[in-house]
């Protein structure tokens, strides 16, 4: 997808730009408080796997009162969906968003990440110092038993054949699929939402960029290592989740030392595009030094 191909109303389309980082350009989202406000913090924004940076369109409004906020669509996805082939597993998306970060200039003071964009930014964390990670019903779990072998075989397979992104947005491109998969998730959000997606949906070049990153991503590395995190990690998991359970951000947050965990009722894996202020005002709260509003794991 190109930003031409974007309608007007895009969110964030005007505030966005394509980023060169030398072999690889991503399309970015910065915005921020008037200039004279002195110098906001920046957050870093990571979606997960098949959205855009879009998906965050309720919560940066509320988050760029007071902080610069940075949001790209991942590599492989969206307007960043060309020029990163090969480069779509966990490690090299890790280290190509650092690179970002260096072009750009700026030092995250928190990486925010939904679903899979949480793993990542724990990657990153790994990498170099972030003082937190907070993570939206973050994926943050193998698949189990065969699946855990097959389904990347699967998309591997599909990434590479021929036609098959074409085969699958012409199967999935359909509004009323659409609209399954996304209630399917416990989120059926707004028709505005859900017009996004299919507009995502329907561009092979996006589909084949989340077909690679489910090929390639391997996650075992990262949740053996959780126990010896040294970042700040919340994690903010909606009870009503039916893609990634609450219970996941529960056990991955026993295993991460001194991790706070905010268990949100009825909401469901898009949590952030459901509620009015996208978990703005939850994450905000987070961000404060006193961390008083977190709440301790149950089950």
């Amino acid at each position: 997808m190109t930003p031409a191909a974007l309608p007007p109303d895009w969110p964030f389309k005007a505030q966005s730009s394509l980023i060169s980082t030398g072999r690889q350009r991503f399309w970015v989202a910065d915005t921020g408080p008037p200039a004279q406000s002195g110098d906001a913090p920046t957050l870093l924004l990571l979606h997960g796997t098949g959205a855009s940076g879009h998906s965050f369109r309720r919560t940066i409004p509320g988050l760029s009162r007071t902080c610069r906020t940075i949001t790209p669509d991942l590599p492989g996805h969206g307007c960043s969906a060309t020029g990163f082939s090969g480069r779509l597993g966990l490690d090299a998306m890790a280290a190509d968003l650092w690179t970002l970060c260096d072009t750009l200039q700026v030092q995250p003071k928190a990486i925010i990440g939904h679903s899979a964009g949480a793993a990542i930014g724990l990657r990153m964390a790994e990498l170099r110092p972030v003082a937190q990670v907070i993570g939206i019903n973050a994926a943050l779990g193998e698949f189990d038993g065969a699946a855990a072998f097959l389904f990347p075989i699967l998309a591997k397979g599909l990434a590479t054949l021929p036609f098959a992104a074409s085969a699958i947005t012409g199967f999935f491109g359909r509004p009323g699929t659409v609209e399954r998969i996304l209630t399917g998730t416990g989120s059926p959000l707004d028709p505005e939402g859900r017009a996004q997606y299919l507009r995502l949906v329907r561009d092979p070049d996006h589909v084949t960029g989340a077909l690679g990153m489910m090929a390639d991503w391997r996650l075992q590395g990262l949740l053996n290592r959780l126990p010896q995190t040294r970042t700040c990690v919340t994690l903010i998991a909606s009870e009503g989740d039916r893609a990634v359970p609450a219970q996941v951000s529960i056990d991955a947050g026993r295993r991460i030392p001194g991790a706070r965990l905010h268990l949100v009722p009825k909401l469901g894996h898009l949590a952030h595009e459901e509620t009015e202020d996208g978990l703005s005002a939850l994450i905000l709260d987070v961000l404060k030094p006193d961390g008083s509003t977190a709440t301790p794991p149950r089950t």
